[in-house]
């Protein structure tokens, strides 16, 4: 049986709160036991509808979960969160290793993934990393903006929404809309493919990479209807949003 993590002594990352969904009893009280070392204050659930619960109930700094769970799986869990809460870094344990899985999960508004079977340092990296970006997100600057007109589109990225001249709404997934507002931000100048993916994928692997491209492949279809927008591949640099 879980009990609740208590409050790690000492350090300067003792207030930092992680949320773990994990139903490998033996698996999640291992990562409980060496993130507590590190400093972190711990809470375990092990299921997602009780992981999900718990989210809101304790509002951790990241959420660490597993993709397979009885009850409510993790991609399901996320995406419940992800309709209130569009901030909170998400870090999905999987043992899938189909690209189509891991896609999926960054959709639903995963901020990194790690495979298993992992060094539990390579997760402390992760989690830090996520922590950095968190922390610069909540700085403000660009990321203040939510809402921009280009062509004939206005993008919500707060609600996540793409709509047309006409009135006509086509939802994005949140990694989609945080890709195009990004592009948007950055309207017709390049940005720099290292940086969209460290900012949204947390690293800049080949496979990411690849990721990438099915996104901005998506995007560019549900732009299709104005002409006058297009996203470049500036190759080997970015990619450029165009309006004319």
């Amino acid at each position: 049986m879980k009990h609740p993590a208590s409050a790690p002594s000492g350090g300067v990352e003792g207030a930092i709160s992680i949320l773990l969904v994990e139903d490998e009893e033996t698996l999640s009280m291992i990562i409980k036991d060496t993130l507590e070392g590190e400093g972190f204050r711990i809470r375990t659930a092990n299921n997602g509808e009780e992981g999900l619960l718990m989210f809101f109930a304790e509002k951790p700094d990241v959420l660490v979960a597993d993709v397979m769970m009885p009850r409510m799986d993790g991609f399901e869990m996320v995406s419940h969160i992800r309709r209130r809460d569009k901030q909170t870094p998400v870090l999905f344990l999987t043992a899938r290793s189909a690209i189509g899985d891991v896609v999926q999960g960054f959709e639903l508004g995963a901020n990194d993934y790690l495979k298993k079977p992992f060094g539990m340092q390579e997760l402390i990296i992760r989690i830090k990393a996520l922590l950095g970006k968190a922390s610069l997100f909540a700085q403000g600057g660009e990321e203040e903006q939510k809402e921009f007109v280009v062509g004939d589109y206005r993008l919500n990225s707060l609600n996540q929404q793409l709509t047309y001249i006409d009135g006509r709404t086509t939802p994005l997934s949140y990694r989609e809309s945080e890709l195009l507002r990004m592009l948007c931000t950055h309207l017709n100048c390049v940005v720099q493919m290292q940086e969209i993916l460290l900012r949204l994928w947390g690293d800049d692997t080949f496979f990411n990479q690849r990721s990438l491209h099915v996104f901005i492949t998506k995007l560019r279809r549900k732009l299709a209807r104005d002409p006058r927008i297009r996203i470049v591949n500036v190759r080997g640099i970015g990619y450029k949003l165009i309006a004319e």
